[in-house]
């Protein structure tokens, strides 16, 4: 299925100026956006679904940013932060306006 027009600006939003948006990763995967530094990875994820946000995670995690943002509607923000500690990755997770964040950090 394509993507949204939706999804595809806040792709766009979150790589920001000299970003790159479609990252390739290892075993054929792609990250949503990366900013132009390398230190920022942004997967967005709106279905809300727990094992496609547990998969975006993953592409966090395999990312090598320091930095880890995973986006979702706001009312999916409790189960993206459920998802994250799962995967055991730190990060924020952040609502689809940019106004809210959650920072994770699993326990160990």
């Amino acid at each position: 299925m394509s993507e949204s027009k939706s999804h595809i600006a806040a792709k766009k939003k979150a790589a920001g100026k000299g970003g790159e948006t479609e990252v390739p990763l290892p075993g054929g995967r792609r990250l949503d956006a990366r900013t132009a530094d390398g230190k920022t990875a942004t997967e967005i994820e709106r279905s809300g679904k727990q094992d496609k946000l547990v998969k975006a995670v993953q592409r966090l995690k395999t990312s090598g940013s320091p930095e880890k943002v995973l986006q979702v509607p706001q009312k999916d923000m409790p189960t993206a932060t459920k998802a994250m500690e799962k995967v055991g990755v730190s990060g924020k997770v952040k609502n689809m306006g940019d106004r809210k964040s959650i920072t994770v950090k699993p326990k160990r």
